[in-house]
């Protein structure tokens, strides 16, 4: 489902035992413009072992002519969400990361991740998160995290 209006909140749903979430934010130039066209798919966070900090992960995918970055992420379920980079096994905090024209941002285990900082509650699983992820161009996009265990890997693979 694609909507040219900021804010749309993307939901879950299984299908076939995979997790599949639809829904999209963008620009009002959307496609018009050959700006970006923003969608995300397989988010979730595995059951957190620690009470302050916790993970998360999401596929951004940019059917778009032109580039946008992810700014920050915010969610009431924690203090602060950061994203990092993780860059030969090195990790790091980053202000932005590229979603590139045509292309993915990918956030998975081992590699670019969300972390998330000063728990207000432990999650667990079953539960969802709302998250709100903010671009550099595009709208912001709101997306309900489903909790899964902590060993969870996504038939998706990411």
């Amino acid at each position: 489902m694609r909507r040219r209006t900021a804010g749309a909140i993307v939901t879950a749903g299984a299908v076939t035992g995979a997790l599949l979430l639809t829904g999209c934010g963008g620009s009002a130039s959307g496609s018009e413009g050959g700006g970006p066209e923003l969608s995300v798919s397989a988010a979730y966070m595995p059951q957190p072992v620690s009470d302050s900090m916790a993970a998360g992960f999401l596929t951004i995918t940019n059917k778009g002519g032109a580039q946008d970055e992810l700014t920050s992420v915010t969610s009431a379920a924690a203090g602060s969400v950061t994203v990092h980079e993780t860059t030969g096994g090195a990790m790091r905090e980053v202000d932005r990361l590229a979603v590139p024209a045509h292309g993915r941002l990918v956030f998975r285990t081992g590699g670019d991740h969300l972390m998330f900082d000063m728990l207000k509650r432990k999650p667990e699983q079953g539960q969802t998160v709302l998250v709100e992820l903010h671009f550099a161009t595009s709208g912001d996009i709101k997306v309900e995290m489903p909790v899964k265990s902590a060993t969870y890997n996504p038939a998706t693979g990411h």
